[in-house]
């Protein structure tokens, strides 16, 4: 049985590190995590500066980052692609950022909100929350035709 831990990639740890700069508009990121995930996000960024310092491109997002505060979805695939790397290199330090992006992610505040929808004429309506993947909504009508052999 596989160690749930294991299955954060490095592009799912880069995004939790990251996520201040990708949410930059105030409040949005203690909208979507407890302050205490926020902090460990803190954390999780140093450890990786720290293990990935020292590379031009890396160094180049960074400088980047400082000065504009905010982080390209192009530039975060960068340093999860190094981070992949780091972490294929150092199984302890791959554990480490795995169990604290699992961490962050048990952080992830719940939306509770309320939706309300009036229909009216026999209409139908239909409402959901979705975060992340795919939402089918609706009827869905799937028509198969067997094929033909020639």
């Amino acid at each position: 049985m596989t160690d749930p831990v294991t299955t954060i990639t490095a592009s799912a740890i880069a995004s939790l590190a990251f996520q201040k700069f990708i949410d930059s508009a105030a409040g949005e990121l203690a909208k979507k995590f407890s302050t205490e995930a926020i902090a460990k996000m803190d954390i999780l960024l140093k450890r990786i500066w720290s293990k990935l310092s020292g590379k031009p491109r890396i160094e180049e997002v960074k400088t980047t980052l400082d000065k504009t505060a905010k982080i390209t979805p192009e530039q975060v695939n960068q340093i999860a692609a190094y981070l992949q790397v780091a972490m294929d290199e150092d199984p302890s330090f791959a554990q480490d950022l795995q169990v604290l992006a699992q961490e962050i992610n048990a952080g992830k505040l719940i939306d509770q909100s309320t939706m309300t929808q009036t229909n009216y004429d026999n209409a139908k309506g239909w409402q959901t929350k979705v975060e992340g993947g795919t939402a089918y909504i609706g009827d869905i009508n799937i028509h198969n035709t067997p094929p033909t052999t020639p």
